[in-house]
């Protein structure tokens, strides 16, 4: 059975949309932005401010040492480019912070909670949304029904509000006049646009980007950057990654740099521009 058939038609109330999706939040989220310059879970003394934090984390692929004992951590309201060479250990840490990955030693934090342990879903559950450097798509899916998947999870929400939801989302992204064609049809930008668009289905207060630029076409890309500034604005946290400089540059405040499996810098654009170790690793020095 078609996913949209189990969904039956949407509402057009706004009331029924997330707050920041809503033309009046969309309007002062642009505001903002030109004003920019469970059991397995334990309590742990991480300040309230630190959304997510990376204690120590090692992980090993058979001889190969991806990621070595990293300290990271990313406050609320934060917007952080990870950077690095290809191969440095960028997309292992995210799969870590997320819970694709389970650490070989280290532990991982979100807010006040130790969840070194919980599974990517649980995480989720915690406020953690990713995209992926590879598309994760149902590709024979239509571009709406692609939104719905995640508001399966969601059992307490009609199904007018989760297509309310999915279709102010697409609203958002531009995507709304390409809701009934099949994803496989959609060109590599607008795929990461609804990438982003099945994360906000889960109302993150945190998203984790892997390559949104990647093989996307310039005018595209200025698109997926003002989304993500509107987001930012409306108070989420972002860590992205990506090997546009260019990009990340216009969004990050704040850098941090892997090479070989460590952070060899970590501060704000300016600061690791001219940063000798970072043009070393750059050089493959």
């Amino acid at each position: 059975m078609a996913v949209c058939a189990l969904w039956g038609a949407a509402a057009g109330d706004d009331a029924l949309l997330p707050q920041w999706a809503a033309p009046a939040g969309l309007a002062a989220a642009d505001a903002r932005r030109r004003q920019r310059g469970q059991s397995d879970v334990t309590d742990s003394p991480v300040p309230d401010e630190t959304l997510i934090r990376a204690d120590a984390v090692h992980k090993r692929f058979g001889g190969i040492t991806a990621v070595d004992g990293v300290v990271f951590a990313a406050r609320r309201g934060e917007l952080v480019g990870l950077i690095g060479p290809n191969g440095s250990g960028k997309t292992t840490l995210v799969n870590l912070l997320t819970g694709h990955l389970a650490p070989d030693s280290g532990e991982i934090f979100l807010g006040g909670h130790q969840v070194t342990h919980l599974p990517a879903y649980r995480r989720a559950r915690y406020g953690v949304g990713r995209t992926f450097q590879m598309s994760q798509l149902f590709r024979r899916m239509t571009v709406l029904e692609n939104m719905l998947v995640p508001g399966l999870t969601f059992p307490h929400l009609s199904r007018e509000v989760i297509a309310a939801r999915a279709r102010a989302h697409l609203r958002f992204l531009g995507l709304n006049h390409l809701e009934t064609l099949p994803a496989r049809s959609l060109s590599g930008g607008q795929q990461k646009l609804l990438e982003l668009g099945r994360a906000l289905m889960l109302d993150p207060t945190l998203l984790l980007l892997d390559e949104p630029f990647a093989g996307v076409h310039p005018t595209l890309r200025d698109g997926i950057i003002e989304r993500i500034l509107q987001l930012h604005a409306s108070g989420r946290t972002f860590l992205i990654v990506d090997h546009d400089i260019e990009a990340i540059q216009q969004l990050a405040t704040r850098l941090v740099v892997m090479a070989r499996g460590r952070v060899i810098a970590d501060g704000s654009p300016a600061d690791v521009r001219g940063n000798r170790a970072v043009l070393a690793a750059y050089a493959g020095t």
